[in-house]
């Protein structure tokens, strides 16, 4: 099995010019170079991206991914991704790589080349690095403002907030600050106190025998992985539930974590220096079922 695979779509939208006749996708040397300089998505980083986990040979949360792919293209009127394409594009890259090794996925749609017409896709698929230390002793995160208030949203869709685009300068940004802190992680705070996200995680937190999550409308992403943590939970007869959560709701918690597709489910161990508790057998419980989705 190859370390890593390349697809390039020879269509990613239907909405956009493109050869009928071919393939849906083509496989390429992921160390050659297949990009052009003036592509939006580099020059810009007009784009958006998704990246799913996969394991046991499996794309997780596969629909659920495609659906935000589309929803994140229309945010940034970008042309509709062909889902069918895309499917059968991910499929072919997961099948491409050893079943037996966690691995991921990358889907990228760019609004192509300077003064173009067609846009440019591409799925990336290689094995995922360890997370075994994450996952099991926890993550020190600081929280961070993020500068907009929580309804961004609302007041100001120009900013694109909840969508998965490739500018991500800011996000890397937040995690250096973090490390210069002494911490691993982010989670981000509206300029008004509420909680909203990390840089590439959802927060998710229990209290008592309910899981819960900041509440939607918050200009955050819709969590893929969130909504499959909630899934199992509600399995456990647990309550699960979205709420307007401020710094001292996730201080007060009983444990909580940043979940994503490809490191699963980590521990929060630290707020701002402050401990919070870690629940290591509830959390191997909870990837360990993550690892085992079918989809």
């Amino acid at each position: 099995m190859a370390e890593h695979v390349l697809a390039l779509l020879s269509r990613p939208s239907r909405e956009a010019p493109g050869d009928p006749g071919a393939p849906v996708y083509r496989f390429v040397d992921p160390d050659a170079a297949h990009l052009t300089v003036l592509d939006l998505g580099v020059t810009r980083g007009d784009g958006i991206f998704e990246t799913l986990s996969v394991n046991h040979g499996r794309a997780q949360a596969l629909e659920h991914h495609l659906s935000r792919f589309a929803r994140s293209a229309a945010m940034l009127e970008l042309p509709a991704p062909d889902a069918d394409a895309w499917r059968e594009t991910i499929l072919a890259v997961v099948a491409s790589l050893d079943p037996a090794r966690e691995a991921f996925v990358k889907t990228v749609l760019t609004r192509g080349i300077e003064y173009g017409d067609r846009p440019t896709g591409w799925a990336y698929g290689a094995y995922s690095p360890s997370f075994e230390s994450a996952r099991t002793e926890g993550l020190a995160v600081v929280l961070l403002d993020r500068g907009y208030r929580h309804d961004v949203e609302r007041t100001s869709p120009w900013l694109l907030a909840g969508a998965k685009t490739l500018s991500y300068a800011i996000n890397r940004a937040a995690v250096r600050e973090a490390v210069r802190r002494g911490a691993d992680d982010v989670v981000f705070v509206s300029s008004d106190g509420i909680v909203l996200e990390g840089p590439t995680s959802t927060v998710v937190y229990r209290r008592g025998d309910a899981l819960l999550s900041p509440g939607t409308g918050l200009g955050i992403l819709d969590g893929t992985t969130q909504a499959n943590v909630f899934r199992w939970a509600e399995s456990l007869g647990m309550s699960t539930a979205f709420e307007l959560t401020t710094p001292d709701l996730l201080r007060s918690a009983d444990a909580a974590w940043l979940v994503s597709s490809v490191r699963l489910a980590a521990p929060i161990r630290a707020i701002d220096g402050e401990p919070l508790p870690v629940d290591a057998a509830f959390t191997a419980r909870m990837n360990g079922w993550l690892a085992a989705l079918d989809d």
